[in-house]
């Protein structure tokens, strides 16, 4: 058992790395850039873990997921390897506290926000830290060229001139051979690397069916497949509606989205998780944290976005490699009603100047200031309160964070944090002196360690619980200890931040680059065209398609897909089903010819070049006319 082997298995309890986990590992470890590409669930975590644990010094991680950050402290945490957390849903004194924990602790793993990391504050800390290893994950972020480009990753390479020896790792489940470039030059990669792993699922099945009826299907999809299933739709009534629709025909299924509060959202997803609801019903916001590996369905009732959103949210069934299936349910109405998304994708400028004031005012920031300042913010009550479409904000809000004017975070699931700002012996004396504060005090001792060294999490439901009082007279005492300047008690929030980048501009002063907006518009209706091209293709292998897409050329027919299965019913094999297509379109392409002389024209068995065509007529990929065969060039 070698140094990583150990490592996995005293922390983890793994006895075998899953395949490239320690190739990449390896890499690192040896001083190498490493841009690794792992499909979701492939185990990205581990390959930057264990080579910071391998070496002396510390691990900045950088992730824009305030959510997955804290899930991944608390992680590592739970294996007993110390780690913190800066974000922008932190204070100055919590992030003070923390970066010198960080500087004189003995931490394995800091992990931090792109725009945390930008400040001059930040690379003071991190030029005095023992660092081993830079970590980014979702590096995709860093690529105009990416589906999810947040101008924030832009600023990461900096951190390069401080710490010009140490390695990186870029981490993505998905990338384009574009992005994959784009990647590694931003980063000032000092040697191109790319450790990759073969985006094929061979246990997946991908299957694609134009049906009008959606939901009979759906039912019908469940009922085969049975197990655990996820069936993602693009709006939160949606959810609603079709997961009413599954009880009614005896499916235990429930919905998902990111207007519920975040208890309701945990509650659900452990039900979900645990098998007491068979069936999830979800927009996109039911993702991160999903490592279930017994989803035996993904079905996507409404169009999504890109290939790239596809293959993460197909790809979370069948995680412990065994059948599962990726089902897409497609109609010439989706293509209409996703070309009216696109339009309302991108609002005009002077509607995107106009929401950028309103905000401003809404957060209450006067002209000339605000840079550098973070707010809740939520969406659906400015909307309300603008009486502006909540789609139209969303979308204006992205082009302007591509502006680099704002930024706007996940939500934010923050319990209440507490820390005492005096020493034990004044606190002693002031516990003597105030007889009605003691006992409260002592309620906070008894029920949490740590207040006097680190703001630490607390729950008031569970205070009041275990003082035998109510959650508002706990509040009350938290607020009192406050004003007193005792402790400093950060409430929890539960709201996504603003943060502005730029003070607050004169609307004329506002600009939209018109070379940035049409890019955005162009990449966009790139990958809707993608997503269109795979819905209604009817004779490439869906596999392939996906695979081509992620620049993964010569590959196999998966021989399980929907398209596979219809072609391996006519017995003729890839190679001859392909020599007959390429022949076909040399003799018929815009050229009226007889099934005769079509026959008679390819050297291969009159029986199956008939199969062929029979087959291409009856997924309209050819036309039968008064005077022949006919494919028309488009």
């Amino acid at each position: 058992m070698n140094l990583f082997q150990k490592i996995l298995f005293e922390h983890w309890g793994y006895s075998q790395f899953r395949p490239l986990q320690e190739e990449i590992i390896t890499s690192v470890y040896n001083g190498n850039d490493t841009l690794a590409l792992m499909p979701t669930g492939g185990g990205k975590s581990i390959t930057f873990q264990v080579p910071a644990l391998a070496k002396e010094g510390m691990c900045i991680v950088i992730t824009p997921l305030i959510a997955l950050m804290k899930d991944q402290v608390e992680n590592l945490k739970n294996h007993n390897i110390p780690a913190l957390a800066v974000h922008s849903g932190m204070n100055a004194r919590e992030i003070d506290i923390t970066l010198n924990n960080a500087l004189f602790g003995n931490y394995k793993f800091l992990y931090l926000s792109p725009e945390r990391l930008a400040t001059r504050k930040m690379h003071n800390y991190i030029e005095r830290m023992k660092v081993n290893l830079i970590a980014i994950d979702e590096s995709h972020c860093i690529s105009q060229w990416g589906y999810d480009f947040r101008p924030p990753y832009l600023k990461i390479a900096e951190i390069r001139d401080i710490l010009p020896d140490i390695p990186v790792l870029a981490l993505t489940a998905t990338a384009t051979s574009e992005v994959v470039d784009d990647i590694m030059e931003k980063l000032r990669f000092r040697k191109k690397n790319v450790l990759q792993k073969s985006f094929e699922r061979k246990n997946l099945s991908y299957i694609v069916r134009n049906i009008e009826d959606k939901q009979q299907y759906l039912k019908k999809i469940i009922e085969t497949a049975r197990g655990s299933g996820i069936v993602y739709v693009r709006n939160r009534k949606k959810t609603k509606e079709i997961a009413a629709f599954l009880k009614s025909v005896g499916i235990n299924a429930d919905y998902y989205h990111a207007g519920l509060s975040p208890e309701i959202r945990s509650y659900k997803q452990d039900l979900w998780k645990s098998g007491k609801i068979q069936v999830i019903v979800a927009t996109n916001a039911f993702g991160m944290g999903i490592d279930k590996p017994d989803v035996r369905s993904v079905v996507h009732l409404d169009l999504p976005d890109s290939p790239e959103a596809y293959f993460q949210e197909a790809g979370r069934a069948g995680r412990d490699n065994k059948r599962s299936y990726a089902v897409l349910l497609y109609n010439n109405s989706d293509k209409v009603k996703f070309e009216q998304q696109f339009k309302m994708t991108f609002p005009p400028v002077e509607t995107i100047k106009e929401i950028y004031q309103s905000v401003c005012s809404y957060i209450g920031v006067a002209y000339g200031e605000g840079k550098g300042m973070a707010f809740d913010f939520n969406l659906m009550d400015f909307s309300i309160h603008a009486k502006i479409y909540s789609l139209t904000v969303l979308n204006s809000l992205k082009i302007l964070e591509n502006e680099n004017y704002l930024q706007i975070t996940d939500e934010l699931n923050s319990p209440s944090r507490l820390m005492f700002i005096v020493n034990r012996d004044d606190l002693y004396k002031i516990q003597v002196e105030n007889k009605d504060l003691d006992s409260f005090i002592k309620l906070l001792l008894r029920a949490y360690t740590g207040l006097f060294t680190d703001f630490t999490n607390i729950d008031e439901a569970y205070l009041a619980k275990f003082g035998n009082t109510t959650e508002d007279v706990i509040k009350q005492y938290l607020i009192l200890l406050s004003k007193k300047h005792l402790i400093s008690y950060i409430p929890k929030r539960r709201t996504p931040l603003l943060i502005l980048n730029e003070n607050r501009l004169e609307e004329t002063n506002v600009r939209i680059s018109p070379e940035n907006y049409k890019f955005l518009k162009q990449r966009y209706k790139n990958r809707m065209d993608a997503m269109i091209n795979y819905a209604a293709s009817a004779t490439k292998c869906r596999s392939q398609i996906l695979l081509s897409y992620f620049g993964e050329k010569n590959t196999y027919r998966c021989g399980q897909c929907d398209v596979c299965k219809t072609r391996n019913e006519l017995d003729i094999s890839a190679y001859d089903f392909d020599r007959i297509v390429e022949q076909l379109k040399k003799q018929i392409t815009n050229n009226e010819t007889k099934l005769s002389d079509i026959v008679n024209n390819i050297n291969i068995s009159s029986e199956k070049v008939i199969k062929v065509i029979r087959w291409l007529l009856d997924n309209g990929k050819i036309t039968e006319t008064k005077n022949g065969m006919l494919i028309r060039e488009k």
